[in-house]
């Protein structure tokens, strides 16, 4: 077996590698595969979204939604609102309040100058405000003076030449840029449309500047831009808390988002605090400005970083994310702070790492596997996709770990389709083998089995521990001569189809036909620990159906001669070792037995005429029939014989019924018989005759009543009994009845 898995190993140990190099190149040359790993990703964010923790408290989110822009003003406001909004909000103390929005082209009236005004004062305060800018390919509408609090990262390492870049920028109008910095609120899309990488830094005229999501970081840790280390590839690395924070990036400044926080998909329920942007100037107005009575304390914002962005149906900055089909962008930059705030980022499994696991995993698969039954190899499949795929879903739900799903399942879906393919073909190979050598002597059922175990029968012979079935027709010359020859094989063809149909339904073996004689075997060329029960039960079968065929041959009247329609037929049974395996010539041979036991079965066939029975089998065929089939199968014994050519007696016996056959007559018949015997053996002549007589009344086949009977059992032992009254046997006579015939 070892050296046929070798063998095995040696012929496919490229598939592994052809299989998995080509996902290899699938994943980075076709889009559609990139796109069916992102919409896994998707599902286990979605999955995970169940057991994640609570975001962080210190950030919330101001929407200006429809309800605001029906109720309060419509959207775009004029800028005096949003000005008056910074000025409000102040007043609750948040950290720093960031805009998702661009507010980059000047307007007329005194919108702008307002709302410079009222956020100046609100800076003042304390507060710290953030707004957005977005670079461009076309440039702006006026050149805005570079003045203001916003500057370049200074301290870059490494080369800037890869960073995300365009030529031109929108940024927010001059009275608001003065007041306030702002970072780039860029968020480009995937193929499939969501965003799901946004650069932190951004390259410009040849300086590097934070996006928004930075830039509101740096703002609630008061960092100043030349603080921040940059090295593209790495890190962006952050001075807090007495340390140093690493924010990974690829070399492109990209920041792959850990999106943990949207909203319901109904947009009832947001993960993040959310309050919209009337409901906040309202709270604030009453609560602080009016000093109504009752009025409800606006929301806890003290401390915190709040951000504002726009859902109006119509103009919202709205789209697809890893968690729904439709959410506010502003959750895009708030999670990506919710990331630095908590060091929860993406920790992609090193590629390397995945494809040499899989490489190694799947030629230990080969070696283990490869040689497996069809079933065990579905079976093992299945179980390597469930596996490896629980495997990724919980390591990106309990430790962020992006293991790539679809490129590794779709080698390991390659690579099963191979050996699995190659198994298919090589069981039909066997099975094909298999069939020609012994499907005309193995049940359909029989080779089936042989096929998956993967037991090829071995040339020549062997030993193997068996029951040997042999079958008779009694009185066949009689009626054989009365018969044409085309009528004598239609009727051998019949009865021989139901012969056979049985052995082979019980899981037998045929191994010849003699003429009207059936030989097989149960137990090889597959081993079977109840080959004696099996061919018990397949006698019995056998005379069961024999009546049938006697009561469809007495129903077409003359068609067949009497001798037919009363056919009955004998058989012998015995188990021990025998050989078996192909014999005969090196160019003609067949799959056979041969053993002193073989013989034995033989005997046991033409023995049981002697004795009155149809059905007659040694002692060791009754012991294991009993072993595994309990007392299922009646036997009766019919004493101690010793059979021409041997020395040594056997106990045999009649194999009756199967116990839900025999009649309670009969039962009475085998009690009275087994009392004879005793006395039989006891020399009680007398009482011997008493009991065989009584139980000869009982009998099952009583001649002259039983079609085709001339004696049973119980008349066989009469006859004895008599012989022994008339002429006793030596005294040291033990029971043994000598055979004469073979």
């Amino acid at each position: 077996m070892l050296s046929h898995a070798r063998k095995t190993f040696r012929q496919i140990w490229w598939a592994p590698l052809v299989c998995f190099g080509l996902a290899w190149l699938a994943d980075h040359y076709l889009g559609v595969v990139q796109q069916a790993e992102w919409h896994t990703l998707d599902w286990r964010t979605q999955f995970r979204a169940y057991s994640q923790p609570p975001p962080d408290p210190r950030l919330v989110i101001v929407l200006f939604e429809d309800d605001t822009d029906a109720n309060l003003t419509p959207w775009p406001p004029d800028r005096a609102w949003h000005g008056n909004f910074n000025k409000f909000l102040a007043v609750e103390k948040p950290a720093v309040i960031s805009w998702d929005v661009i507010l980059d082209a000047r307007r007329e009236g005194e919108g702008d100058a307002a709302m410079g005004r009222d956020t100046k004062a609100a800076v003042d305060s304390g507060v710290q405000v953030v707004t957005a800018a977005v670079t461009s390919s076309d440039p702006p509408e006026y050149e805005s003076p570079p003045v203001g609090p916003t500057r370049p990262l200074t301290h870059i390492e490494g080369d800037i030449s890869q960073l995300y870049s365009d030529r031109h920028a929108l940024v927010p109008f001059p009275a608001l840029k003065a007041i306030a910095p702002y970072g780039f609120a860029d968020a480009p899309r995937t193929t499939d449309g969501v965003i799901r990488e946004v650069p932190l830094v951004i390259r410009l005229d040849g300086q590097v500047f934070p996006s928004l999501a930075l830039q509101t970081v740096m703002c609630f840790y008061h960092i100043p831009p030349e603080k921040v280390r940059v090295r593209p590839g790495d890190g962006i690395y952050l001075p807090v808390e007495g340390g140093e924070r690493r924010i990974p990036i690829s070399a492109t400044g990209r920041y792959t988002i850990n999106y943990r926080f949207d909203q319901e998909a109904d947009g009832t329920r947001f993960d993040f605090p959310t309050h919209t942007y009337r409901e906040m100037l309202l709270k604030i107005q009453a609560y602080h400005v009016d000093k109504t009575p009752n009025a409800a304390k606006p929301p806890n914002i003290a401390g915190k970083i709040v951000f504002v962005g726009q859902t109006v149906t119509g103009k919202a900055d709205a789209g697809p994310t890893q968690r729904n089909a439709y959410s506010p962008l502003v959750l895009v930059h708030a999670n990506i702070v919710n990331n630095i705030l908590n060091e929860d980022y993406v920790r992609p499994v090193p590629p390397a790492l995945v494809w040499s696991l899989a490489l190694l995993l799947g030629w230990l698969g080969l070696a283990v596997m490869a040689d497996r039954s069809v079933i065990v190899l579905c079976g093992g499949a299945v179980l390597g996709i469930v596996s490896y795929t629980s495997a990724a879903v919980w390591a990106w739900v309990w430790g962020n770990w992006q293991v790539p799903l679809v490129p590794p399942l779709a080698g390991f879906a390659a690579l099963q389709f191979i050996v699995i393919g190659r198994r298919i073909l090589e069981e039909q190979r066997g099975r094909q083998a298999i069939k020609g050598m012994f499907g005309a002597y193995l049940s359909p059922q029989l080779v089936d089995r042989m096929v998956k175990s993967g037991q090829m029968p071995e040339l020549g012979g062997h030993q193997e521990e068996i029951t040997a079935y042999f079958s008779d027709i009694q009185g066949y010359s009689t009626f054989s001569e009365k018969l044409s020859a085309a009528r004598l094989v239609e009727l051998l063809n019949e009865y021989l189809t139901v012969c056979t149909d049985i052995i082979q339904e019980e899981g037998g073996t045929l191994d010849k036909y003699i003429g009207d004689a059936v030989v097989a075997m149960f137990g090889a060329p597959i081993a079977l620990p109840d080959h004696a029960y099996r061919a018990c039960v397949t006698a019995l079968r056998v005379q069961r159906a024999l009546e049938d065929l006697r009561q469809r041959w007495a129903a077409q009247g003359e068609t067949w001669p009497l001798t037919v329609r009363q056919m009955r037929s004998r058989i012998g049974l015995n188990s021990g070792v025998a050989v078996v395996g192909n014999m005969g010539s090196r160019t003609r041979f067949s799959y056979t037995m041969t053993s002193d036991d073989v013989n034995l079965a033989a005997r046991m066939e033409s023995g049981a005429k002697s004795w009155g029975a149809y059905t007659m089998c040694s002692e060791a065929t009754k012991a294991a029939c009993e072993q595994h089939g309990g007392d299922r199968v009646v036997f009766r014994p019919l004493g101690r014989i010793v059979v021409k050519g041997r020395a040594q007696a056997v106990p045999i016996h009649e194999i009756v019924g199967l116990k839900e056959h025999v009649t309670p007559t009969t039962h009475e018949c085998l009690a009275l018989f087994s009392q004879g015997l005793a006395r039989y053996y006891e020399r009680d002549w007398a009482g011997a005759e008493t009991l065989f007589r009584r139980s000869a009344a009982l009998e099952p086949n009583l001649p002259g009543q039983t079609p085709g009977v001339s004696s049973n059992p119980s008349l066989v032992f009469l006859d004895i009994t008599a012989h022994y009254a008339a002429h006793p046997p030596a005294a040291d006579w033990d029971g043994v009845y000598v055979m004469k015939e073979k």
